[in-house]
């Protein structure tokens, strides 16, 4: 028989066994937990679609209507329409820098923001219709990235080219050309895109390294209630080119980012992240004939040596499918305007 004072021992030790099994159990549990949250995201590699050196590479916009990728070179001056299917890409050399390019209602043309203005281009014939002048004498700034709204109006955003200065703004132009500053104090205006249901807005001022949100009407195309949807963090590079899927969630190409990183914007989160081997990720949009391939565009400016050796496809297009479909993107509602307004483009190819 045990004494007591055998006994008592025993239960301490007891007690001692199970404080430690408890402190043990609670140590792997937050490891479980932090491994789970460290690595909580998906991660995708984009292949290479399309090689091509382009400088900076910008603007994708899938044309579900052809079955093509609209896509620019802003430095180099052109127009890009890719055919998958066909592994082909038509270019059209523009006068000036192109900032942005959408399809037009009227088949056959497209919008293109240039240095003097915003024209409708003629794929066929090449010949340019000035719409808006906005900005022509604004020798300071540029056209950068546009899209249009579920009403057919390009919204389109000029940015600072020494790139530190917030006198840019985002312009609403209209069918018949009527232009209306929506906002100001913008340094490099970039992705902007509707929801499914077209009653948000979200929009990227690049250095401001968020993603803004606003209440769009559909009565008159019209923004209100600013707030902040995503703060990107600095550590995945600066928020450019923007699409949005299926489920209203967003895809951010990231400039000095090598990635498209998907964010929710109802709740901020980082979501999944898809590799690109280019230092600066530019635009995507989802395209294919089921909208399930989201395309990439990438730059080949702002490298080092030792990124340019390491990134060697830089410039080119690239495609991943993500696993989730994305939406049609709106074409502008072009009224034709006097003939006056046409000029006719000599450098192409």
């Amino acid at each position: 028989m045990l004494s007591s004072y055998s006994f008592l021992d025993f239960t301490v030790l007891d007690t001692i066994a199970m404080k430690n099994t408890q402190k043990f159990l609670l140590l792997i549990t937050v490891l479980f937990m932090f491994a789970c949250t460290s690595n909580k995201y998906k991660t995708l590699v984009a292949d290479l679609e399309y090689r091509i050196p382009s400088s900076l590479g910008e603007g994708a916009f899938w044309n579900y209507k052809t079955q093509e990728l609209y896509w620019i070179d802003i430095e180099g001056k052109q127009l890009h329409m890719y055919h998958p299917a066909t592994k082909k890409n038509r270019t059209i050399q523009m006068p000036s820098k192109i900032g942005t390019v959408v399809p037009s209602e009227k088949e056959g043309n497209a919008i293109v923001a240039l240095s003097d203005g915003i024209y409708m281009v003629n794929l066929n014939t090449h010949t340019l219709e000035l719409l808006s002048d906005v900005e022509a004498t604004v020798i300071e700034n540029r056209f950068n990235d546009g899209k249009c709204d579920p009403n057919g109006n390009l919204w389109v955003g000029s940015m600072h080219l020494e790139q530190n200065q917030a006198n840019a703004k985002l312009y609403k132009v209209a069918a018949d050309g009527t232009t209306e500053a929506m906002l100001d104090q913008v340094t490099i205006s970039n992705g902007i895109v509707w929801t499914k249901d077209g009653k948000t807005m979200y929009y990227i001022d690049t250095p401001t390294g968020v993603i803004r949100a606003f209440d769009f009407s559909l009565e008159d195309s019209t923004i209100s209630n600013e707030r902040i949807a995503v703060k990107v963090n600095p550590k995945y590079g600066y928020p450019d080119g923007m699409a949005i899927d299926e489920n209203d969630m967003l895809w951010v190409g990231m400039w000095n980012g090598n990635a498209v990183i998907q964010f929710d914007p109802k709740t901020g989160e980082f979501i999944s992240k898809i590799e690109v081997p280019a230092h600066n990720v530019t635009s995507c949009a989802f395209g294919g004939e089921n909208l399930e391939i989201l395309y990439i565009t990438s730059a080949s400016i702002d490298m080092n040596l030792e990124e340019h050796k390491k990134y060697p496809l830089a410039g080119s297009v690239f495609k991943v499918n993500p696993g989730v479909k994305g939406v049609r993107s709106s074409f502008f509602n072009k009224k034709m305007k006097p003939e006056n307004n046409i000029k006719t483009l000599k450098n192409d190819e």
